[in-house]
């Protein structure tokens, strides 16, 4: 470098010297007019000095358009001597200036001096030659110019006219050169070429290598619009990328996206079936360009196969003592369930490959169901999955939409095993008794192939076109009521009730799991405040009524909310709180709820049934009323078809026993009755209070009291039959809860007295009865006559007849 700077920069004085412009990303060739923009402070002062003078300049490129103040060994050692024709200097301080090249010069000195680069330079003339090889070189690339300037259109006619006139062959290459979209080391090779005749040739290839580029454009162009439908401007953008892509060769993203997708599926070890549909679309997908639609479907679908955990899935955890601590520990009571799990556990650790259960748990909001599933899926050491199907209504939802939908998507089921990542989770349906039918579909039909062991193993999703096995899932379904349940579906499930809890399982619910979590949550200390068992049964009595626990933790939490504020209030942390019954009104209001509410006095007409509803058992006063009247029946409370059909048969069964119950033969036609229910507002349905009817129709014809601690539930038939009823748990606790002591239940439901805890039954006295004739026996004292106590008023007394718990 340093040997250069002293050939080519000298500090001398020269008396032939000229200012140096150097110049960027532009070749200067003689005869050539081209305006410049100039802005650097030593080029602006070299044009003022040839302006001075003879406006002569010397105008030479640098090699690497980025160097801001180029120095000599960044310049070429070629350029061309031109001439400042005109120059206008513009506001920002920048220099327009128009130049024409003369002529070839070669630069011999560099000079430094008065703040700008100057060059003493040789000048360089074309050599002269006239031969035939001249005229067929200018000839040849006189047409070869007409050809680039017919495929260019950027090339003006009038500059081939004036191409043509021109005799010199070096001034014909300079003259052509200057038009060509060529590289400028390109054009600066064509520049510092002295022989016209070598000029031309060099020119005549590039020349020829445009218009090959020119034609490939045109013809990638041609093919692309063949393609192309109409109006899809972005479409016609894509195709002509993928066109240049393939002609240069190169390996674009998306091939290399493709090559990875492959290899996914190779690794995912999904079955042969999906397997080869998978690399089948992979191929057609290769054929397609990146950017189409249709290419975005396929990648789509490709995505979900290879996404979906075909063999991956978690190791049952078969420890049954662990298990049986897990589940003991996140729920209280709930046997049934248990006991279910632990068997399927046992079994599995004898069997290595069982079909996974299908377990429906029903019961009333608040029992635990969907906490359960979560508790299952940590007993057994696998991934929970939790989908709700409350208001599904479309059978696509189900089993997902075929591919030829706008933005298809697999089903549920398939979306929540991608969701978890296994194939084995234990998949928690919620909600399965709130699914609806409409014109899409019905979803409940949908589920019977999931749900079915001997046909989910290969499950058929519309949008995978391909079997799945669903035989590793454990699915576990929740429902409030199980008549919602289409038969097929329920006969496909193994159902599990959860009855409402009792007084005492609730007490033991919120001391061990809901007190301390509310405590925690609401950033209290268990020192800081503390339930006694009496606070919380007034909570559960007075300020609640559900078969579940719900609400007992919404007002637990209500009341941690009151303690915190007072505890800030007071900013006294080591203040101690003692929630007992007393304190419970300060901190919740009046009680909302009357505790044991029964008729403290016996009255004519007044019998307490029992019902029972999703949120668990009630107790139901009927009341009937004899007015004169010509034998019209009015029955109000808001009731169902299925009670007002009770309601008939009730005062058939009391017509055909008028001579037993001491009645006129027409008595019908000489009254009026009204039986009513209370709670007008609140829907009720059902067969079970036919018994409790008839007996308070029984009291208001004659006149005869019924026992207020008693309470009764059963079907009535025309002839008197007494039938079973469902819930009987429910309304036994709800008996005990209203302070009844004597109940009559269906004889056909002694059998599920085992299944009633053993603290209710201590503080009830349960009668079993068949016939109706019994429980007026046992309701109605004395309202048969002494005629009709001598024949044994139609059913036979004895013993064995009435059984006392």
């Amino acid at each position: 470098m340093t040997d250069f700077l002293e050939d080519y920069v000298s500090e001398s004085d020269s008396s032939e010297r000229y200012p140096v412009l150097p110049l960027r990303d532009i070749v200067i060739f003689p005869h050539m007019v081209t305006p410049l923009f100039v802005g650097r402070p030593r080029s602006i002062q070299a044009l003022e000095w040839a302006m001075e003078n003879e406006r002569q300049i010397f105008l030479v490129t640098q090699r690497d358009p980025k160097t801001d103040d180029p120095e000599v060994e960044d310049l070429y050692e070629i350029g061309t001597l031109g001439q400042v024709v005109q120059m206008l200097k513009l506001p920002d301080g920048t220099v327009k200036v128009l130049v024409e090249g003369k002529i070839r010069a070669r630069a011999q000195h560099y000079d430094f001096t008065e703040d700008c680069l100057f060059s003493e330079l040789e000048t360089l003339d074309d050599e002269v030659v006239d031969s035939t090889e001249q005229e067929a070189l200018m000839r040849s690339v006189g047409t070869a110019f007409e050809s680039y300037a017919g495929l260019s259109k950027k090339i003006p006619p009038e500059l081939v006219t004036s191409v043509s006139s021109i005799e010199e062959p070096g001034r014909l290459a300079d003259s052509l050169v200057a038009h060509l979209n060529v590289q400028i080391p390109d054009k600066q090779k064509i520049l510092e070429e002295f022989a016209p005749l070598v000029r031309l040739e060099e020119l005549l290839q590039l020349i020829e290598r445009e218009v090959e580029i020119l034609q490939i454009e045109k013809k990638i162009r041609g093919r692309v619009k063949n393609q192309m439908e109409r109006s899809q401007k972005e479409y016609y953008l894509n195709e002509q990328m993928r066109a240049i892509q393939k002609e240069l060769g190169e390996k674009d993203e998306f091939k290399q996206e493709l090559r990875e997708l492959e290899e996914k599926i190779k690794k995912s070890r999904m079955s042969k079936e999906s397997n080869d549909k998978a690399m089948a679309e992979l191929r057609k997908l290769k054929m397609m360009s990146p950017m189409s639609a249709e290419a975005t479907v396929v990648r789509n679908y490709v995505d979900w196969l290879v996404a979906l955990p075909w063999k991956k899935g978690t190791r049952d955890q078969i420890d049954i003592n662990q298990a049986e601590e897990i589940l003991e520990e996140d729920h209280y009571g709930l046997d049934k369930v248990k006991e279910r799990i632990l068997e399927y556990l046992a079994v599995q650790a004898l069997v290595k490959k069982i079909k996974g259960p299908i377990l429906c748990l029903v019961g009333p909001p608040g029992v635990g169901k969907t906490s359960l599933g979560r508790s299952i899926a940590r007993a057994m050491g696998r991934k929970f999955l939790r989908v709700s199907l409350g208001g599904v209504r479309d059978e696509a939802e189900i089993r997902g939409h075929r591919r030829t939908y706008i933005g298809a998507m697999p089903g549920k089921v398939i979306q929540g095993l991608r969701k978890v990542g296994v194939k084995n989770p234990v998949f928690l349906l919620d909600e399965v008794d709130k699914m609806s039918t409409d014109f899409r579909g019905d979803p409940s039909s949908a589920l019977l192939e999931v749900l079915d062991p001997e046909q989910n193993h290969t499950f058929g999703d519309h949008f995978l076109d391909v079997d799945y096995d669903l035989s590793s899932v454990m699915f576990v379904a929740t429902a409030n009521s199980l008549a919602a349940i289409p038969g097929p579906l329920r006969d496909r499930m193994e159902v599990i009730r959860l009855e409402g809890y009792t007084e005492d399982e609730k007490i033991g619910i919120a001391e061990k799991y809901l007190l301390p979590k509310q405590v925690e949550n609401h950033g209290l200390k268990s020192t800081q405040v503390r339930f006694s068992t009496a606070g919380v049964r007034e909570i559960i009595q007075r300020y609640t009524r559900e078969a579940g626990v719900r609400n007992l933790e919404r007002e637990i939490a209500n009341i941690c909310r009151k303690v915190a504020r007072e505890v800030v209030k007071s900013a006294d942390e080591k203040r101690r709180f003692s929630i007992g019954a007393p304190q419970i009104k300060k901190y919740l209001g009046v009680p909302r709820y009357s505790y044991g509410v029964k008729e403290t006095d016996k009255r004519i007409g007044l019998t307490n049934g029992l019902a029972w509803t999703e949120v668990g058992g009630e107790l139901l006063t009927v009341e009937a009323s004899v007015v004169p009247g010509q034998g019209k029946l009015t029955v109000t409370g808001k009731l169902g078809e299925v009670m007002r059909e009770s309601a008939q048969a009730a005062i058939s069964y009391v017509r055909s026993r008028w001579s037993t119950l001491g009645l006129e033969k027409d008595f019908y036609s000489k009254v009026d009755l009204h039986i009513h229910v209370p709670e007008g507002a609140t829907p009720k349905d059902g067969p079970s209070a036919g018994i409790t009817m008839a007996v308070a129709l029984t009291s208001a014809l004659t006149g005869h009291c019924v026992d207020q601690d008693l309470a009764m539930t059963g079907e009535i038939t025309l002839r008197g039959r007494v039938l079973a009823i469902g819930g009987l748990k429910e309304k036994l606790l709800a008996a005990k809860r209203a302070g009844i002591t004597r109940v009559l239940i269906p004889a056909e439901n002694e059998k599920n007295l085992e299944e009633v805890p053993k603290t209710i039954l201590a503080h009830l006295d349960v009668v079993p009865v068949s016939h109706m004739d019994q429980v007026l026996t046992e309701a109605v004292p004395g309202c048969f006559t002494e005629e009709a106590d001598q024949e044994q008023v139609g059913y036979p007394v004895n013993a064995q007849d009435t059984v006392h718990h």
